[in-house]
């Protein structure tokens, strides 16, 4: 199963919105996003409501750790409002280095009648973590235990119910400067895909072709560059193109810019052939010489990574 990590930003919220009928749905038994929201929008509820009415399961975070949406009453308000008689998703809670669980498992209880299950997502290392998983397990049900593989101890995963295991990792190679990727044109990614099962996972998780850090704000780059996942033919290992503009003196002529960067990415898809849900977007707005801002370019890199990602699997 994949469980695509998805910080709530607008974008990436349409993003899962618009792949739900024709990626999500025929595809239902292998993905549940885990969201994290950051804002409380009617974007993050209509999401939700889509996910909810195609019937696929889902995680929504109750303690993001990024973004501005720190009321945990207003996160479960938000829950209520969308989800309606549905069983069919989890809460999720962060594990960090300040948790309090004893305050957790406090505030989830007055909202037991909302959580069908959790999700743990384990951002750190607890020496007495099968103890303090029994106390979330007197409450509620733990149907899965993510394990950030970067911020945990090679074995951690040992610790927990082989039927619950997933794997989280950043294989997105970030760079300083949109520009920089001129010197790196593609980079590896993951090849989790092939191998969870046999490493003791049910699952495997990742921050997509956008990457963990997160960014409260944007900013006009003197780049534009273009993520595009895709599988190398002789391995399946999952590799990412990027495609950089050249005129990167200054701040101006974005739309000239991404202009630039999906010529390079629509004569690569002709020469190799690939295509994905995304890829019509990219040629239409190539034919039309359209420049659609900048958050959908990053909405058709993460439709583009989970569609490929689900081919695969």
């Amino acid at each position: 199963m994949y469980q695509p990590y998805l910080r709530g930003k607008q974008f990436e919220l349409i993003g899962i919105r618009e792949l739900t009928t024709p990626v999500l749905l025929p595809n239902k038994t292998k993905v549940s996003p885990i969201i994290e929201p950051v804002k409380n929008s009617s974007t993050l509820k209509t999401t939700l409501k889509e996910l909810v009415s195609s019937d696929i399961n889902f995680t929504i975070i109750a303690n993001p750790q990024v973004g501005t949406f720190t009321d945990i009453d207003a996160i479960f308000d938000a829950i209520k409002s969308s989800v309606g008689n549905s069983k069919n998703y989890q809460v999720g809670i962060i594990f960090h280095s300040r948790s309090n669980h004893t305050k957790a498992i406090e505030v989830l209880q007055k909202y037991a009648d909302v959580i069908p299950a959790l999700t743990i997502i384990h951002n750190t290392a607890f020496d007495n973590i099968t103890d303090i998983l029994a106390l979330y397990q007197q409450h509620f049900t733990i149907k899965y235990n993510v394990i950030n593989l970067s911020a945990t101890s090679k074995r951690y995963h040992r610790n927990f119910d082989e039927n619950t295991r997933v794997e989280l990792d950043d294989y997105f190679n970030a760079q300083t400067k949109n520009s920089d990727y001129l010197q790196v044109d593609e980079s590896g990614f993951s090849e989790e895909h092939l191998y969870y099962k046999e490493e003791g996972f049910i699952g495997f998780s990742d921050y997509l072709s956008i990457g963990e850090e997160y960014s409260e704000t944007g900013f006009l780059p003197y780049a534009v560059a273009i993520h595009l996942s895709y599988a190398e033919p002789a391995t399946n290992k999952i590799r990412v193109k990027h495609f950089v503009s050249n005129s990167n003196d200054d701040q101006s002529d974005i739309a000239g810019k991404f202009a630039e960067a999906l010529d390079k990415l629509i004569a690569w898809c002709d020469q190799t052939g690939y295509n994905s849900v995304a890829i019509p977007y990219f040629r239409e707005f190539h034919t039309n010489g359209h420049f659609p801002g900048l958050g959908t370019l990053k909405k058709l890199s993460l439709m583009n990574h989970i569609d490929l990602v689900l081919k695969l699997i």
